[in-house]
């Protein structure tokens, strides 16, 4: 059982301080970032100032040490606005960091955890492939011992495709095939491999559907060289685990930025609702738009306790596998239908570019794609129920 680093009063502290960020310095700012695809340099600097680029990291290693309760809490606010703002810091605090956090080796920890959490360093997860995607069992890229003597290098050859941060990156997280998958594992394991290394090449920024501002790119591997100490946690077979543990947490997470969005998709609706006119009546007094904001919040209610319960079940180990990816399908469905209910609400005008239900209708469409397909969800909560009753009734 993990337990606090931050007391509750201190929370509400750095809540409060996130939500000011968030609702006075960057919503201001979001048609910037939507126009120029980059999430402004002093937006980035505040953000390091504020510890966001470490908030999950432990106190140890200079992060600022909150649990996944308080994390989820953190990115209800985080969502309310561009989610690029997130997705600067995200791996470091999520998908990358936590293999490290839960997996690193001593030395691993101590080379790379404090300049993740102060921001210098910009950590990358590198799992997804072409033709592996939401499920890591089926990688292609491949780890080779450069001899049989124990501490040999290791020789990375693959491609990797829609990796966040990869056009900032200064690490990535890199998973490859060190041998068939076997009785004792998946034979996966997970090297920290520089962005400077001799054989990474980075391609250009994805052009993407939505989410202006929050960069991915294919990567790939070319006869790259490490150390033996490049394998986190210095044993072949945690790299399945490490990355199983870490997609759980983070759709943890992604369920709860989804919360956020779907709320600032309701509060743009009803201010729209209160203040548009039709003959000179407010749209909000009609009972069919009314419906429609009834509907939004019940789905943000049910999505937010959804994402309560389910980060305290993984701080008490109660459940850290069907919840989490319940979460994760919930709530990011649910957000899609209460983006496209606010664009019903705003009518035309929902539809122009520079009105923030148009962006937010195109950002949330990848919530139920990364970390984990709506689909790979299903799969994951309908065959653990199975399991679980099989296992129970032996």
């Amino acid at each position: 059982m993990t337990t606090a680093e931050v007391s509750d009063e201190d929370f509400q502290a750095i809540l409060a301080q996130t939500r000011q960020f968030v609702r006075t310095a960057v919503v201001p700012r979001e048609q910037e970032i939507l126009a120029s695809d980059r999430v402004p340099d002093d937006l980035r600097d505040q953000a390091k100032a504020m510890g966001l680029f470490g908030y999950a990291i432990p106190q140890e290693w200079g992060g600022l040490g909150l649990n996944l309760a308080q994390d989820v809490e953190l990115a209800m606010e985080l969502g309310y606005t561009s989610l690029a703002l997130r997705s600067m810091f995200g791996t470091n605090n999520g998908i990358a960091g936590q293999v490290l956090v839960g997996y690193g080796t001593d030395e691993q920890k101590k080379t790379w955890l404090e300049r993740i959490a102060s921001g210098e360093v910009v950590a990358s997860f590198a799992l997804t492939e072409p033709g592996a995607g939401s499920n890591p069992a089926g990688l292609r890229t491949k780890a080779v011992r450069d001899g049989s003597q124990d501490g040999a290098d290791w020789i990375i050859n693959g491609q990797k495709q829609y990796i966040t941060n990869a056009p900032d990156a200064d690490l990535f997280v890199t998973f490859a095939r060190s041998r068939p998958a076997d009785e004792q594992g998946a034979g996966i394991a997970v090297f920290l491999i520089p962005a400077d290394t001799p054989g990474v090449e980075v391609g250009a920024k994805d052009k993407k559907m939505g989410q202006e501002g929050a960069w991915t790119a294919d990567v790939s591997f070319t006869d790259v060289r490490v150390p033996h100490s490049a394998l986190v946690g210095g044993a072949e077979d945690i790299g399945y685990r490490a990355a199983m543990v870490s997609l759980a947490r983070g759709r943890v997470h992604i369920a709860a930025l989804a919360v956020g969005t779907a709320q600032r998709a309701l509060d743009e609706s009803v201010a729209y609702a209160a203040t548009a006119t039709q003959g000179g009546t407010p749209i909000g007094e009609f009972q069919l738009v009314q419906a429609m904001l009834a509907d939004q919040q019940t789905g943000v209610l049910a999505g937010r306790a959804l994402v309560r319960d389910t980060a305290q079940q993984w701080i008490t180990e109660q459940d850290r596998r069907i919840a989490p990816s319940a979460a994760k399908l919930f709530c990011t469905e649910m957000a899609g239908k209460v983006a496209d209910l606010a664009v019903q609400v705003h009518g035309g005008s929902g539809y122009m570019r520079e009105v923030p239900v148009e962006r937010i209708y195109r950002d949330v469409r990848l919530l139920r794609l990364y970390e984990g397909t709506s689909e790979i969800q299903r799969l994951i909560v309908g065959g653990g129920l199975v399991k679980a009753y099989a296992k129970a009734n032996r």
